[in-house]
């Protein structure tokens, strides 16, 4: 495992688009459900154990090496919403450009070739991880941690919350 490479791949900094998707976090400040840390909280704990397991799960299989295109498949099946898998695969496009950049592999190429329009961004995040000499396992933290990562950064921007009490709630 590369220490490097999971810190690089988990910062927010990484050029791939999450940190500009709220994961929901717009919407639910909008409606009144996030307004605190507490509520927050609440709202990360619920993503973290819906689509954030589903999302860690898809990454780790395709760092195991399952094949991508069965995986977006399944990614699909996983989500109803045509928004949010159009919103998936435009990450999934946006990782896998900065993950070409970063760490060249044929497995990134074979995956840019088979999803020109992208494919799912945990399926991307898995290959990249890969890619990166990362496990399974290390590409389900990444996933799970970006899963509440995006909601908490944006809730300091969209409520003003503190970034010290959003981080606490990362914690």
């Amino acid at each position: 495992m590369s220490l490097a490479a999971l810190l690089v791949l988990a910062d927010g900094r990484f050029p791939a688009g999450g940190h500009a998707h709220s994961g929901g976090a717009e919407a639910a400040c909008k409606a009144g459900r996030i307004h605190d840390a507490a509520t927050l909280e609440d709202f990360c704990r619920g993503r973290l154990h819906t689509a954030g397991l589903t999302a860690a799960a898809l990454a780790a299989a395709a760092a195991a090496g399952l094949d991508p295109t069965v995986l977006d498949a399944e990614a699909d099946a996983r989500t109803p919403s045509p928004a949010l898998r159009t919103a998936a695969r435009r990450l999934g496009r946006q990782l896998l450009r900065a993950a070409r950049a970063t760490w060249p592999d044929p497995a990134l190429e074979q995956l840019a070739a088979a999803f020109p329009r992208g494919a799912h961004q945990p399926v991307v995040l898995g290959v990249t991880a890969r890619a990166a000499g990362l496990g399974p396992r290390d590409a389900a933290h990444v996933a799970a941690y970006e899963s509440v990562g995006g909601p908490a950064t944006a809730t300091v921007r969209l409520l003003g919350l503190d970034p010290f009490e959003a981080s606490g709630v990362l914690a």
